[in-house]
């Protein structure tokens, strides 16, 4: 039975909604899962629900890392916080997995400087998914790296078809890079580069690049990119998402008749919404750590965090950093 660490005082509703999510993720699943914070705390609040007490475990905590503090002074400096002990439980084998949903920046450094790289890989990469006309798309990188080089980007594409094949079932993921134009010659330096890389690998299918306005359409699996323009990208899609969604619920209540039209199209427009929801999607893993870290949104309530273990979980049985492990391996030899 694997054991799935969680940095209970990570992210703005801990510990409250993390606690909770974690007791409707044990309900689920057969797992163990090792809780992180200070344990007086946890153990006051789990009095509070009614659990399987062999799935649940406590390690204690003191510190905590806030949102606005410096990832590596953080991470140097709290050696007894939630997220540094639980990068410490991974590094040293005592859990299969390790899930936050505190600061970003905090974790990709904790995980680089404690659990370290996968050999040959350059450079760890969030690859959260983003909902697509035919499904969803893999976007990768989407904030680790906000500075890249070429060989960054292209090592991006073979983790993330890794990631598709063993985790999605997808045989033969479809790669795009992210440009402001189709053709090879349009981008900056770090895009031409990068394209002349990804297409000479015979590993990953690469279908070329692909401009902004078609990253709906769902053509291509993985998306391809630095962390900068992936993050820009992941928050303009929420941002778009909740706008338009609130512009329809105007629309629709403004009259009788734009009510009556509401009601008929009601199922529609809960599946719509559905696409967006994120606490539905659960959350990114580093792809390139040397053991499974995963990252959930620091907005994450209850919901979105049973589905990140869950999906955490999966990793685990897909076996996807020993594969990605695997994938680094073969091309030096």
């Amino acid at each position: 039975m694997s054991k799935i660490a969680i940095d209970v005082m990570g992210g703005d509703n801990a510990p409250d909604e993390i606690i909770k999510g974690c007791i409707q993720a044990s309900k689920k699943a057969d797992f163990t899962l090792v809780l992180v914070g200070p344990e007086a705390l946890i153990k006051e609040k789990l009095a509070a629900f009614t659990y399987e007490p062999s799935k649940i475990e406590i390690v204690d905590a003191e510190e905590v890392i806030e949102m606005e503090e410096s990832p590596t002074l953080a991470i140097r400096q709290k050696k007894k916080s939630s997220m540094v002990i639980g990068l410490k439980l991974l590094k040293e084998g005592k859990v299969d997995g390790f899930m936050s949903a505190g600061s970003t920046g905090a974790l990709l450094t904790g995980a680089t400087l404690i659990v370290g790289r996968i050999k040959g890989v350059e450079r760890p990469a969030l690859a959260p998914f983003i909902p697509t006309q035919k499904g969803c798309s893999l976007l990768i990188d989407c904030g680790a790296n906000v500075d890249a080089k070429p060989s960054y980007l292209a090592q991006f594409a073979r983790m993330g078809t890794v990631y598709m094949q063993q985790c999605m079932a997808v045989p033969n993921p479809k790669v795009g890079l992210i440009n402001i134009g189709v053709e090879a010659e349009k981008g900056n330096q770090l895009v031409k580069d990068a394209h002349k890389l990804l297409l000479v690998d015979e590993s990953i299918n690469f279908l070329g690049n692909i401009e902004a306005r078609d990253i709906p359409k769902g053509e291509a699996d993985i998306l391809v990119c630095d962390g900068f323009v992936g993050n820009i990208v992941l928050k303009f899609m929420e941002g778009f998402a909740k706008w338009i969604l609130g512009m329809l619920k105007i629309e629709f209540l403004r009259n009788l008749k734009t009510k009556l039209a509401a009601f008929l199209l009601k199922k529609g427009i809960h599946e719509i919404k559905g696409k967006f929801d994120y606490a539905t999607k659960g959350g990114a893993p580093f792809l390139g750590v040397n053991g499974l870290v995963v990252k959930t949104h620091g907005s994450s309530k209850a919901e979105e965090v049973c589905v990140t273990i869950l999906q955490t979980e999966g990793f685990i049985k897909n076996q996807l950093v020993e594969k990605i492990k695997m994938n680094f391996t073969e091309s030096a030899n």
